[in-house]
């Protein structure tokens, strides 16, 4: 079977990979010269960046790659277990170490918060309870499928339900179970790695912390782009074909069947085709004389980011490779975010790779990637909002650190919705496609196949299951059982 892969974001790559694996012959075509999506890198002045995400979880879903593949894992791919998740400070001096162990981090939060450990722990416990009667159900099937939902996994699920908190809110869940309002601050913020509102979110996603406190937080050797170096490097081994440069103008669909692309008007014929590009523009770009599946397509978008990559002239002791410094009104952040608008006391996430990779930065340096959460992109007048978002972050990050951050900055690069937009075909600069701030947002988002066109299929972080790394591999596997087990 012929299968053309639109698009070399992570999805598409691990697509790609499992679909090599079987046997099939396989083009990956992107827009970019540069394989990744939003797991890419950036270079300046001797300074590297991972340019997209920045925490690695579940890296069993990256070995169970090279399983399928074949090929050993440890001869291509190194990553290291990190013992601390997260920095946590607050304007009022007020440190936190998130050890990953979650004994050690619970004593933390006693020691720190004056909060009992065995509330962190119960917090835990619940957060790993919803994950194993929900999480392999929503994360690694089509949810549209009634195969899906015949089996005794959904059933015991079903019968405890008001556990999985479904009808209350992420914060309302947090403020019952956790009481000192920072450690609830410090929990709402998990609603961030999917771009939702802990204010909105249901408190099912309370699922998020026992990814990093039981299956743990890494690091790649070489940094986070080295899943995407690694993942591609395999596929080459299992024959896939890289065409860089190449921008996809249609779909082909005859007969509502999927019969391949067109490129410059040139057509190439594929027996199935696999989108990675953003599902809006799938539908919107690629699929224009199709029926459009507008309400999903018009579902609430999810958060974006604005980031500085910095080039810092020092090094800071006191920081480790993940470090939030949290703002003052976490409730009043999220309602100008909800309004399209950046609050003057952002929470500020700093990740520093130059810790555990130190090529990432000349001697006594270190490269910051230097985030806050922005709406995404709906006309606003960024230029004037990003220089004033600059100012507010080096007041707020000089003032907790005590120092001038300003004059240590040796290099700058800027991303914002607008070049997310450009450079990922993010719809609107959106990082997770749509926002989870419905009960019925999973549900809410595309398939991974259509059902209107047949040999169709769908990945990567603006469909089902979600966005981020692991969510992305996970869309890949969800296509491979659509097409080699129906």
């Amino acid at each position: 079977m012929k299968v053309g892969i639109i698009g070399a974001g992570i999805g598409g790559i691990a697509t790609a990979i499992r679909m090599a694996s079987r046997g099939h012959q396989v083009h990956v075509v992107e827009a970019n010269s540069y394989p990744g999506g939003k797991l890419s890198e950036l270079h300046i002045n001797g300074y590297r960046f991972d340019a997209g995400p920045s925490l690695f979880t579940m890296p069993n879903y990256v070995e169970e790659l090279f399983k399928v593949a074949g090929i050993d894992i440890k001869k291509h791919f190194e990553y290291e277990r990190l013992d601390i998740i997260c920095n946590y400070f607050w304007e009022d001096q007020t440190r936190l170490t998130a050890f990953a162990d979650a004994q050690q981090f619970a004593q933390e939060v006693e020691k720190q918060l004056d909060v009992s450990k065995k509330v962190v722990l119960k917090a835990l416990a619940s957060s790993e309870k919803k994950y194993q009667l929900t999480g392999k159900t929503f994360l690694e099937y089509p949810l549209q499928k009634a195969s899906t939902w015949l089996t005794k996994d959904v059933a015991k699920a079903l019968v405890q339900l008001p556990s999985l908190d479904i009808f209350k809110t992420m914060h309302q869940v947090n403020e019952r179970d956790l009481k000192h309002p920072k450690l609830v601050q410090l929990f709402d913020r998990y609603a961030t790695y999917n771009g939702s509102n802990p204010y909105k979110a249901p408190g099912i996603l309370n699922i998020i912390p026992h990814y990093e406190y039981h299956f743990g937080a890494y690091f790649p050797k070489g940094g986070m782009y080295a899943i995407t170096t690694a993942l591609v490097n395999l596929a080459k081994q299992k024959g896939v074909q890289f065409l860089f440069n190449k921008r996809v103008n249609k779909i082909v669909v005859e007969n509502r069947t999927a019969s391949g692309i067109e490129i410059d008007g040139q057509r190439i014929d594929f027996d199935l085709v696999v989108s990675n590009m953003d599902v809006f523009h799938s539908f919107k770009k690629l699929l224009v004389d199709q029926q459009q599946p507008e309400r999903i397509l018009n579902q609430q978008k999810s958060t974006s980011a604005l980031i500085f990559y910095w080039g810092i002239k020092q090094q800071f002791p006191e920081l480790d490779l993940h470090n939030i410094f949290f703002s003052e009104d976490y409730k009043t952040e999220f309602e100008h975010l909800e309004k399209g608008s950046i609050y003057d006391d952002p929470t500020v996430y700093i990740n520093i790779s130059q810790k555990h990779q130190t090529s990432d930065a000349p001697n006594n340096c270190e490269n910051w990637f230097t985030m806050i959460n922005v709406p995404y992109n709906s006309g606003q007048d960024w230029d004037s909002l990003i220089q004033e978002a600059r100012k507010n972050i080096l007041t707020k990050v000089s003032r907790i650190l005590k120092t001038d951050i300003e004059p240590l900055i040796a290099c700058q690069a800027i991303l914002d919705p607008r070049s997310i937009e450009q450079k990922t075909s993010s719809h609107l600069g959106a990082l997770y496609g749509t926002s989870s701030n419905d009960r019925m947002a999973a549900f809410l988002r595309h398939p991974n196949f259509s059902n209107k066109i047949k040999n169709l299929y769908f990945c990567g972080g603006s469909v089902h299951p979600g966005g981020g790394v692991p969510l992305c591999l996970l869309s890949a596997k969800i296509i491979d059982q659509l097409v080699h087990e129906s």
